[in-house]
């Protein structure tokens, strides 16, 4: 049975993103920003494996991360931190900013199967459904 989570998505700067972030390929800024934190309620609900992935969809598209527990998190509000796998659900609409909006968006989770792409298979991936992380 697949349980699906619809939740509100955030994103920002983490630490670890920001200290890894001059080297985008190496495997501390996969590490640092290719996951997805959850409430523990909703890490439970989905029934995530310890060291599971889950697939984040949203009206812009779809990523796989890593899941984790983040007990700060109220129930229904996720977050990924900045890069490119918070980038493939976020909008491309800036508000004549130049920066999306990484706040507020609607998502659904599920828990996955499927690995999480490294930086170059993501990049690789959104060319080919045409998206703009190309």
């Amino acid at each position: 049975m697949v349980i699906l989570l619809k939740a509100i998505m955030i994103s920002g700067r983490t630490l670890g993103q920001g200290a890894s972030s001059e080297a985008k390929m190496s495997p501390e800024f996969f590490k640092a920003a290719s996951f997805c934190a959850l409430s523990e309620l909703d890490y439970d609900a989905l029934d995530v494996s310890e060291g599971g992935n889950v697939l984040v969809r949203t009206n812009f598209g779809e990523v796989v991360v890593s899941a984790k527990k983040d007990e700060g998190l109220p129930p229904g509000l996720i977050f990924i931190p900045m890069g490119p796998w918070a980038n493939a659900v976020v909008g491309p609409e800036t508000g004549g900013c130049g920066t999306p909006q990484f706040k507020g968006v609607e998502a659904e989770v599920e828990r996955s199967a499927m690995r999480v792409m490294d930086v170059r298979e993501l990049f690789a991936d959104l060319k080919r459904a045409g998206g703009e992380g190309s």
